[in-house]
């Protein structure tokens, strides 16, 4: 085994390929668009997303920054370090290895569903919905220890198709609006500035999870000072454009008025629904096949984002030192992914055994929880690349727009956005005002945290050697050379 990752593997394509296939377009918007209608009420989805977009904007400003003064797989946990101390930067990893895993396991539940009601509706068989997950897991773990643009290539496929497919019907959509006019109603500010704007925002947010994941490639990226920055606001305008269309598109095609009861009753068939009478049967079931085919896309990017913090971790002594190991022939983090297999192994049989549902309890209510780690990462993140560049001596080629102005502008926004997210809880969680879940699930961010920072001191105290190097990368270790990275905080 060796400790390094694969170098100059991933261009700007390959990695926007990458992250675009975690945000998972066709789900979110065949799934996350309608859910955002029918579980908020708010006819305004169609702006949220240019909003979340705009915000997301701004905070990449400040993080793409960040990323080419410092080159780590570990992205956030590696920034939080630089600019608030290893303590918060360990208890930022921890948020990040449990968010992401929870992203990733949630998935699961998820793809089974889907393709259980494809395989009944076009194959004719009822498999249970374990079972294709079963099947997506065994394919996950294959891949997940072959090389990264391998796995580049298999998602580009996936991404061009389902883009393409959710393209089409939402012209077709457009072409073909209720009452034979084309509104905008569903664009206007007064639809989204409402009471659940909350609720509506983070719907929206979850959405682009994922996109912030070219960071943490960076390590395998060909000339990541300009690889990441090109790749993150690619991906970040090209899901937002598709996003805010074809939310808006489905809008168009039910009447404004008629949106929020069509998602409430036909759910994630809705995009497919209103196509179907202007299109052949055939591109439907393709579509229908591509949704499944989408979220396998997502469960492989979120596997591969999880597996390389586990990396991060292991090579710097923070989690044991076998996880920062890789495999010589494909310089894959070969334990990271083995453990994050594991863990979706454990996850999936679970739910198995107990009998829960797979689609609120395991997609749903575990993405949505991804969503809320990754929202708290990027407000930290915010506050750290702002700390960061406070300092003159950091700022060496960062302006006091990149460095400051947008770092602090990107808090305020997300830090809001955040707030409402867990005030609305309930809301996104489908459950009651007084249920304990509401504060039960975004609480295990909390304790991760707090462990975090508790292991930091511990380390601090009885490993001087590991906490010495907490931060450094590739740096940390003897392997083969890398770009120097600035010391690491406090």
């Amino acid at each position: 085994m060796t400790a390094a990752l694969a170098r100059s593997r991933l261009g700007v394509w390959p990695l926007v390929w990458i992250v675009m296939a975690a945000a998972a377009p066709l789900t979110v918007v065949a799934g996350g668009a309608t859910a955002g209608f029918a579980v908020t009420g708010i006819t305004g989805i169609p702006l949220g997303y240019v909003v979340v977009a705009l915000i997301l904007a701004v905070f990449s400003i400040g993080y793409v920054a960040m990323s080419r003064k410092v080159v780590n797989a570990g992205a956030f946990y590696t920034y939080i370090t630089h600019g608030l101390g290893k303590p918060a930067g360990v208890a930022g990893s921890f948020v990040a290895v449990v968010g992401y895993n929870l992203m990733q396991t949630g998935l699961y539940g998820g793809f089974g569903v889907a393709a259980h009601d494809f395989a009944t509706a076009h194959l004719g068989t009822s498999a249970p919905w374990w079972m294709w997950a079963m099947l997506a897991w065994a394919l996950i773990a294959f891949l997940g220890g072959r090389r990264i643009d391998l796995n580049g290539r298999v998602l580009a496929v996936l991404l061009i198709a389902e883009i393409a497919v959710a393209i089409v019907l939402a012209i077709v959509q457009v072409s073909h609006p209720a009452g034979g006019n084309t509104s905008f109603t569903t664009l206007s500010p007064g639809n989204l500035f409402t009471a659940g704007l909350g609720a509506a925002l983070a719907t929206a947010i979850a959405g682009f999870v994922g996109f912030e994941g070219t960071a943490v490639f960076s390590e395998e990226s060909k000339d990541p000072q300009k690889t990441v920055a090109r790749a993150t606001y690619l991906a970040l305008a090209i899901i937002g454009v598709l996003y805010a269309f074809c939310a808006w598109t489905m809008s168009v095609a039910t009447g404004p008025d008629q949106i929020v009861a069509r998602a409430t009753s036909d759910g994630s068939q809705l995009i497919f629904n209103l196509s179907s009478p202007y299109v052949p049967a055939a591109l439907i079931t393709l579509g229908q096949l591509l949704f499944v085919t989408s979220l396998f896309a997502a469960l492989l990017a979120f596997h591969n984002t999880a597996a390389r913090y586990f990396y991060a971790l292991g090579r710097e002594g923070v989690l044991p030192s076998a996880l920062g190991k890789t495999s010589p022939k494909t310089r894959a983090p070969i334990y990271g992914s083995l453990l994050q297999t594991a863990i979706a192994l454990i996850v999936i049989a679970t739910y198995m055994l107990a009998g829960w549902d797979p689609f609120t309890r395991m997609f749903f209510w575990l993405t949505v929880l991804g969503g809320v780690a990754v929202l708290i990462l990027m407000c930290a993140t915010s506050v750290s690349v702002l700390v960061y560049f406070f300092h003159p001596r950091h700022r060496d080629g960062v302006g006091t727009a990149r460095g400051i102005l947008a770092p602090a502008l990107a808090t305020v926004a997300l830090g809001a956005v955040l707030s409402v997210t867990l005030v609305q809880m309930p809301i996104l969680l489908g459950v009651g005002a007084t249920s304990p879940v509401r504060w039960q699930l975004p609480g295990v961010f909390a304790v991760a945290a707090v462990l975090g920072a508790v292991w930091a001191l511990v380390l601090k105290a009885r490993r001087p050697d590991v906490y010495a190097v907490i931060g450094l990368g590739a740096n940390s270790a003897v392997t083969e050379p890398a770009s120097p990275l600035v010391t690491a905080g406090r």
